[in-house]
């Protein structure tokens, strides 16, 4: 993934592209997509352990995601989905989506973008990034591509 001020790679998920997935066209449908990206983000949060919140009442939601469709996707065959994080604010992180098929490692597919909020979920208001998920945003090693 090139970089886009500061954000670099931190997970690569395959998924297999399931006959379901595609619509009337014959293609993967867009809705699909988001949630190959939906899917690459919830399996790098279980990775570090946030899935689900820290187990005090806060967490990590989604408040944009947008994507840009490049390619058609068609079954059978693998996704690959590559996310990137950036920076962190205070409250918030910038992450970042490739979607590649797993035979045609090169050709990017789509593209795309979600923000990440940390929030107290009784309060519905954000709340500062932990130490914890801050520092593995900030100093974890980029992926081998």
């Amino acid at each position: 993934m090139t970089t886009h001020n500061d954000f670099h790679t931190v997970f690569n998920l395959s998924m297999p592209i399931r006959w379901g997935d595609m619509d009337a066209f014959g293609h993967v449908n867009n809705t699909v997509y988001f949630r190959y990206m939906e899917q690459a983000r919830i399996s790098w949060f279980e990775e570090i352990g946030i899935a689900g919140g820290n187990g005090e009442g806060q967490g990590p939601v989604i408040v944009n995601a947008s994507m840009e469709f490049l390619k058609q996707l068609h079954y059978p065959g693998d996704v690959i989905g590559r996310m990137a994080v950036g920076k962190p604010g205070r409250s918030s992180f910038d992450t970042r989506f490739e979607l590649y098929r797993a035979d045609a490692p090169g050709v990017l597919y789509a593209r795309g973008a979600a923000k990440v909020v940390w929030i107290d979920y009784a309060a519905g208001k954000s709340v500062p990034i932990p130490d914890y998920l801050r520092q593995v945003i900030e100093t974890r090693s980029p992926v081998a591509l």
